[in-house]
């Protein structure tokens, strides 16, 4: 029986909705497609059909119309029902970037298919192999020839790809040597899986701990046109970091989802398993680490909310999507572990969900940005330490 978790805010038509839909797709669904190392087809075209993949696209284009703080609900309700966002979520935080700095001719070409479910854009190429988190860094270089842009590179960590139409890609479009702040030169293109794939761009899936759709990608003098590019020549960064921002909310909304499922599977486990004679529940050192998580997971919804809050309302949010994201990732942490502990023996089961669910939420230590990187983050741009890296 689920717990009855205080509301921080006034969505519940929305969170009914939701959990409506996702009672569909139970834990035997997802364990089946956990299993067999599979795309959740099935569930992703339910949630598009039923308008929630567009929740971000303004009604003009045939969208929802609504904010992040929307959007981090509708992540958040998947997986408290015990499902994995992951499998979607780059359609959220990718549309950041392309409606925030999108020309008025691009967003009438792609977000009315989007909305409809027509076209996916559920993949961004940022990350490369020798770079990682060292953005600026990054080799990958798109050279202006005429009206195209002829693509050069490596990417790591693309996800989805197999199961979208559209990718957003970061590459350098003037050297680094070559600008005044390594920050600038980089530039956004919306490239056509469909017509790229085979045509100088390779993928190269790669096997992981989770059932996490995810690849390395090579670009052999890849064409892209020039009206691809989004926004102006250059300015890419930025662009890139608004979309970011909201990636790391929605991260957050993904494990405060997590944690409370974690939290309601412990509690009712733990009044229902008698060892020695009573529920297991009595004992502190089983009841307080889950309490601790519950009380960790509220605290990080807030600042879920706050970082939402911002970025709907236009203004830098940088500082609190970072610190939601580290709060929710560690909370749903120590969330899984205590479930893990409050199940013993029975939390390897695959039939429990435990264990799966244990294995997606342990991705998010380390991505999309690790801890020690927010901590840096906040060192430097928040108590205005000195850099550290």
């Amino acid at each position: 029986m689920p717990i009855e978790i205080p509301s921080h805010d006034d969505h519940n038509d929305l969170r009914e909705a939701v959990r409506a839909l996702c009672d569909e797709y139970d834990g035997a669904y997802w364990r089946q497609v956990d299993e067999e190392r599979g795309y959740p087809e099935a569930f992703v075209t339910a949630l598009t059909r039923a308008g929630w993949m567009a929740a971000l696209i303004p009604e003009e284009y045939g969208g929802s119309g609504l904010g992040l703080t929307e959007a981090s609900i509708i992540m958040e309700e998947i997986n408290h029902a015990g499902g994995n966002s992951g499998a979607c979520h780059g359609q959220m935080y990718n549309m950041s970037t392309l409606l925030r700095a999108g020309s008025e001719e691009q967003k009438r070409k792609y977000l009315p298919g989007i909305a409809s479910g027509d076209l996916r854009l559920q993949s961004m190429a940022v990350t490369e192999p020798t770079t990682g988190s060292d953005t600026t860094k990054l080799k990958t270089t798109a050279v202006r020839k005429g009206d195209r842009y002829v693509v050069n590179g490596q990417k790591v960590w693309t996800s989805r790809l197999q199961h979208s139409d559209l990718m957003i890609l970061l590459a350098r479009t003037t050297p680094l040597d070559q600008v005044a702040k390594k920050s600038e030169g980089l530039s956004v293109f919306v490239v056509d899986l469909r017509d790229a794939v085979g045509n100088g761009m390779t993928v190269h899936p790669i096997r992981n701990m989770v059932n996490h759709e995810t690849n390395s990608v090579f670009f052999d003098d890849l064409e892209i046109p020039v009206e691809n590019r989004i926004g102006e020549e250059g300015r890419g960064f930025r662009y890139i970091l608004e979309g970011l921002n909201a990636e790391r909310a929605l991260i957050a909304a993904e494990c405060i989802g997590d944690g409370h499922w974690f939290i309601e599977k412990a509690s009712a486990y733990a009044g229902e398993r008698v060892v020695f004679d009573q529920p297991i529940g009595k004992n502190q050192g089983i009841q307080f680490p889950i309490a601790r998580s519950y009380v960790d997971v509220e605290a990080a919804s807030l600042m879920r909310f706050k970082a939402c809050r911002l970025h709907d309302a236009g203004k830098p949010c940088g500082a609190e999507a970072n610190m939601a994201k580290l709060l929710a990732a560690d909370a749903s942490w120590a969330a899984a572990n205590a479930c893990m502990q409050t199940f013993g023996g029975f939390g390897f089961a695959a039939e429990y969900d435990v264990e799966r669910k244990f294995r997606e939420t342990r991705l998010y230590q380390v991505a999309p940005i690790s801890t020690n990187l927010i901590l840096a983050y906040v060192g430097e741009h928040v108590l205005r330490m000195p850099r550290s890296y």
